[in-house]
């Protein structure tokens, strides 16, 4: 078999309405005058990991379902201006878009059209089955249909990635994801204990490798039963936005993956990738080049380890 793609992304294609507020959470108010203004643009979960994978000089391929609307050209533009491959599947439903509200310090707080996100579609199996013959790896994003794609990618013999997100640990809709994804990636957001979510995944599912991203805390890291603290990275400018902070820490780290490299080295370019990309405004979709990655990842941190079944912190 020879592969044309390093990683395949499915899923997470869309549009976000960029709103700049003075704080968040947001007081109510009748009206407020937004400053830098508001902004559409392409550019969701799938959208970034596939571009992130590109400008690090890997061959990405993104599937998802997508409309015939205003918002479908525009992640269409995306992929042709970057010049990443990308397969629509048409979705009667719509483009999937969401409004991300974003304060001074550069949180956010997402609204996600969930009347896009309930699509009975799923993928034409020859479609899948045509794109994994040609790749080495797979990212699988939360979206429906992926879900149902991921029997066809193990049978093709592909490794799996999947970024849960904010998962709580609970909602049995990440489930699939979690457990049939060879390395798992999440947030420790919204979870009272990550370091028994991440050996839950692991013991449950496929994962040996499982790694949970801890915003200004850095990130860890779970591989062979070994808990290890991976120190976060000074930004190398002024931070803006954390939105696709974590999809940037993917791309990193696939890029190890792929190199050969050890878990503990992928998970250090991902925190410079994360790092990187909270300096990029969120109206912008850009992402670091390879050059960028290995000199910022050129010192190696200082762990901590953690000996299976210690407490979480």
């Amino acid at each position: 078999m020879s592969t044309e793609t390093d990683v395949l992304v499915l899923g997470g294609a869309g549009v976000d309405t960029i709103v700049h507020v003075p704080e968040l959470p947001l007081p109510y108010a009748d009206s407020y005058m937004i400053r830098p203004g508001i902004r559409t643009r392409a550019g969701q979960s799938g959208d970034f990991v596939a571009l992130g994978l590109s400008a690090l000089g890997l061959r990405s391929h993104h599937l998802d379902l997508i409309g015939d609307d205003h918002e479908g050209d525009l992640v269409r533009a995306l992929h042709r201006d970057r010049d990443i491959p990308f397969t629509g599947v048409l979705s009667p439903g719509g483009t999937k878009r969401a409004v991300n509200l974003v304060g001074p310090d550069g949180r956010r707080l997402s609204l996600y059209d969930a009347t896009r996100a309930q699509e009975p579609a799923s993928f034409p199996e020859e479609t899948v089955r045509a794109l994994a013959a040609s790749s080495r790896h797979a990212h699988v994003v939360i979206t429906h249909p992926c879900a149902l794609a991921m029997p066809l990618l193990h049978e093709a013999g592909l490794t799996i990635s999947t970024d849960l997100h904010n998962w709580d640990g609970v909602d049995p809709y990440h489930e699939p994801f979690a457990l049939g994804a060879d390395l798992v990636f999440l947030s420790t957001t919204a979870l009272a204990d990550f370091e028994a979510t991440m050996r839950s995944i692991a013991a449950r599912g496929r994962a040996r490798t499982v790694v949970a991203t801890a915003g200004a805390d850095g990130a860890y890291l779970l591989a062979d039963g070994e808990l290890t603290h991976v120190p976060a990275v000074t930004p190398p400018g002024a931070v803006v936005d954390s939105n696709g902070a974590g999809d940037a820490f993917a791309c990193g780290f696939l890029f190890g993956r792929l190199r050969g490299e050890d878990p503990l080295r992928c998970a250090r370019y991902g925190a410079v990738a994360g790092a990187y990309a909270c300096t990029v405004p969120s109206t912008r979709a850009d992402a670091i080049g390879r050059d960028a990655l290995l000199a910022g990842a050129a010192e190696p941190p200082r762990e901590t380890v953690h000996a299976p079944g210690a407490g979480s912190r």
